[in-house]
Parts: structure tokens; sequence; C-alpha cells
């Protein structure tokens, strides 16, 4: 069984007059997810029962629940008695309302991943609802029983479980404010300094590389980032963060900030510390601190050669982590 994973979907609201106020908050949906294979060893022998009738899978467990398939090889209904029938029960009958969805797969003998599958929506099991849910024409048989699916009168049913936790609204945290466009500002004061209006960048040496100078001219003449492949994200993050420091591009270097703090992990967050520290970025730095918070990423980071740097780059940062941050 995999462990609980989370949809998300976020809210914003804000006040008029002036300049708005904006909170926000976020709808989590936790779930479960688990699987059962069925297989049927003697396929010819499963036909003939009848329409209605059907073999039950040994009882599986998903989500705290108890479920079972249902394999109908002569249909679940009169109508349906060319096809084979699917179906996955809740085997317990004190729960209420279960939200769940789930998949039917047949795989093809010596293939890795399903070659056929059907998915439902999210359904409700137990309360009022006593009945199973599933395919009743899943596939047909004529269809079926020439198919790479059965082999030596065998086969494989796959059933996938996804079963609705908890759906919850939390508050979410905003680090950074990204401050509304002033691109007028910067291009007058680019124009206007000598110093300034007058950089040269040394594509080959150490001050910008050419994908960063070319993002930066961006960021001035548009106001915005251009497209940067997800894999250079940080990286191109990081390197706009300290030209917008040094040039005094507040906006662009808050634009910077907000991408790297949704960027913090086991991997990079002992390096973005340092980078943060390093430039006087306090939103980045208090993310990092409460990413760090929690104990089991701390001592997944200290492993970390970005930890390493952290210790020799910024050892008072460090001491301000111990103190504050892990508990």
């Amino acid at each position: 069984m995999s462990p609980f994973g989370s949809c998300c979907f976020s809210a914003v609201s804000s006040a008029g007059g002036g300049t708005p106020a904006v909170s926000t908050s976020v709808v989590v949906v936790e779930t479960v997810t688990g699987s059962h294979v069925m297989k049927i060893d003697g396929y010819s022998r499963t036909k003939g029962i009848g329409s209605g009738n059907f073999f039950r899978s040994d009882i599986f467990n998903v989500g705290g629940h108890s479920w079972c398939i249902q394999y109908y090889p002569d249909g679940a209904t009169p109508e349906a008695a060319d096809w084979i029938s699917l179906y996955i029960e809740l085997n317990h009958t004190d729960a209420l309302d279960v939200k769940a969805q789930f998949k039917f797969s047949l795989h093809k003998i010596g293939k890795p991943v399903s070659s056929l599958a059907k998915h439902s929506q999210i359904l409700t099991f137990g309360g009022d609802n006593k009945m199973p849910w599933g395919f009743q024409n899943f596939i047909e048989r004529k269809i079926f029983e020439k198919s790479s699916y059965l082999k030596d009168d065998c086969f494989s049913v796959r059933c996938d479980v996804t079963v609705t936790k908890e759906i919850r609204t939390e508050a979410s945290t905003k680090f950074v404010t990204v401050p509304p466009s002033d691109i007028h500002r910067h291009l007058s004061h680019l124009l206007s300094s000598e110093e300034d209006a007058d950089v040269t960048f040394e594509v080959d040496g150490d001050t910008f590389r050419a994908r960063v100078f070319k993002a930066l001219l961006h960021f001035i003449y548009t106001d915005s980032l251009p497209q940067i492949d997800k894999d250079d994200t940080v990286v191109m993050a990081q390197h706009l963060l300290v030209a917008a420091d040094r040039y005094g591009m507040e906006r662009l270097k808050l634009v910077c900030e907000d991408i790297l703090c949704t960027y913090i992990n086991i991997s990079t967050a002992a390096t973005t510390l340092v980078l943060a520290e390093q430039h006087g970025c306090n939103g980045l730095k208090e993310a990092c601190f409460k990413f760090l918070g929690k104990s089991s990423n701390f001592k997944a980071v200290i492993v970390t050669a970005g930890f390493q740097h952290l210790t020799s780059s910024c050892p008072s940062v460090l001491r301000e982590l111990l103190a504050k941050a892990v508990p």
C-alpha cells in the first residue's frame, strides 16, 4: 500500500479599498491507495455459471476498509451475458459513506504495464448504498478469448483503490509578497545611472552566463521571466536573485525568492539557506527554517554536501537554526 497522498486546491480573498489585503487557504484532500491482483486459473471452467453469478476474490484492505473483487464470467446482468463484468465491493456493512475511486486493469502476459484499464469517478460506498460498483461491460468475451490477456487458460485482474481519508481547509503561509510591477522605475534607473547603463557581461567568464543575462534582460523589458526548463528553475532563480540583489531590482529579487520557496527540499534546503542569508532574503530564510524545523528533514539534510557548505559559509546561521528551528 502506498503512503498518504494529497490533492490541494487554493482559494484567495481580498478586501476592497486601497491596497488589497490578500489571504490564502488550501483545501487538502488526503488519500490512501492500494491494489489487489486476482488471478483466474482455469478461465474456461468459470464460464457457464449464468448471468448475475460471480466469483469473489480474497478480502484486501485499503484505507482502513475491507474490499473484494467480484468477477462475473457471464456478465452481471442478462443484458451483459456476452461480456465479462468486474465489480468492487465494500466488505463490511458498518462503514458509512466511504468515498473511493477504483481502476480495473488486465495485463498482457510478459508485459509490465496494463494494456486495458477502466477508471471510475469518486463514488460512495457503504451507508445507504450497499451495492457494489463496477463495469458491467468491461470487455466482450469473444474479444477477450482471442486476446493475449488470456494465456494457458489463465489471466489476472488488478484493482487499484484510492480511498479519500480526509478533506480539510488550511491557512497557507505566504513567506514572500511580490509587490506590483515597477518596470518603469527599473528602466529609468538603468538609463540614468552611468554605472548600470554601461554594464558589460562576460558571457564566458564568471560574471553571468548567457542564459542568465538573457533572462535578466527579458525581465527588464517585459516585467516577467521567460519560460525556463523545469530542471533549470532552481539554478536560474538563484543566479537571477544574485543579479537582482547586485543591481537593486527588488521586485525581481522577490520573484526569485518566491520561486525558491516552492523548491525547498532535502537536496536544496542548505544551499538555499546560505543564499538567503548572503543576500538578505528574510522570507526565503524563514521558509528554509520552517522546512528544517521538522526533525526528519533536518536529519536528512545534515548528510548532504550543501549542509557542509552551510557549516563553513554561514556558521552563525547554523547556530540560529539549531536554536530556533530544530526541536
